[in-house]
């Protein structure tokens, strides 16, 4: 049985996640404890008492996400240890699914995801992004339509679902065309134009942080959102980190890479987002999301039968 992992990203946080898993084993408690501590700040309380409003930033959500996502695939571990064939996650599950295959420790991979998201958070606050989820619409027809209004692809998730990214009033613009030819663009509730070029400061903050910073090869190869593709160097790993920050999220090729070699997926962190992709990408492949200790009984269950 080849089993994939695949991270949750953005948007998924919730109030209340990971709290059950927190109380039921001890290794969570301890990487919440080294998450508290190294941020200098509560995280767990943040997580288990915070309101939505609290998960919102970048600064405060994806530290919070990284973390949720690899208690969850901590615990696993102690349920069913396996060595996975492969690993992605979306946009900040990156992160995640990097730390799960080797390419650096949990502390690297928070200190990276922490410094992320308060430049991402001071990115928006220097322009006026929005974003848009367009469903339907062929993709060549979305690449001309970003042209036209000068605004970008951010994500490519799966057949028929792709959001736009760019200057609010210009991505509302180009809404109305599309609601007007007939295709569902609903605007996103987000803070900034995430996956777009007005993320770059971002993107160059970044890069500079990461100079500092050394990965390894992961153990398991690990597909990029940039490219859709593994990527097993460490030096051209750091440099899709970056490019990501502002460029497109590749999550449909991402995971027909993971389907390439494995038979099973497994989605760790909040929320059934990926499950839910990867269900109108290809149906046949099961799927088991691992958010709670509810979750985690009836996933390994279910492998355990496999």
């Amino acid at each position: 049985m080849r089993i994939g992992l695949m991270f949750a990203g953005q948007g998924a946080q919730h109030p209340g996640m990971g709290k059950e898993l927190f109380a039921q084993y001890d290794s969570v408690r301890k990487l919440f404890a080294q998450a508290d501590a190294q941020l200098q700040r509560p995280l767990a309380e943040l997580c288990f008492t915070g309101s939505m409003e609290d998960l919102t930033s970048c600064a405060s959500c994806q530290p919070a996400i990284y973390t949720v996502s690899l208690a969850c695939w901590q615990a696993f571990q102690e349920r069913f240890p396996l060595a996975p064939q492969m690993a992605a996650g979306l946009s900040l599950g990156e992160y995640a699914a990097l730390t799960a295959a080797g390419a650096c420790d949990f502390a690297t991979g928070l200190a990276l995801v922490a410094k992320r998201g308060e430049l991402m958070d001071e990115a928006c606050r220097q322009t006026e992004g929005g974003m848009c989820a367009v469903l339907g619409a062929p993709t060549a027809e979305l690449e001309e339509l970003c042209r036209r209004y000068d605004i970008d692809i951010a994500n490519l998730n799966c057949p028929g679902q792709v959001i736009v990214s760019g200057v609010k009033e210009r991505v509302q613009a180009a809404a109305a065309e599309l609601q007007a030819a007939g295709y569902k663009a609903v605007l996103l509730p987000v803070a900034g134009a995430y996956h777009s070029r007005l993320m770059q400061p971002a993107a160059a903050g970044f890069a500079a942080f990461l100079e500092g910073v050394t990965l390894q090869a992961p153990r398991q190869p690990v597909a990029q959102n940039i490219c859709g593709t593994v990527v097993d160097s460490p030096d051209q790993i750091k440099h899709n980190l970056v490019a990501q920050i502002a460029g497109s999220v590749r999550w449909e090729d991402c995971v027909r890479t993971l389907l390439s070699g494995c038979d099973v997926l497994l989605e760790f962190g909040p929320g059934t987002v990926l499950s839910g992709l990867l269900k109108r990408i290809d149906r046949s492949v099961p799927v088991y999301s691992i958010n709670s200790c509810e979750t985690l009984d009836k996933a390994v269950a279910a492998l355990e039968k496999l």
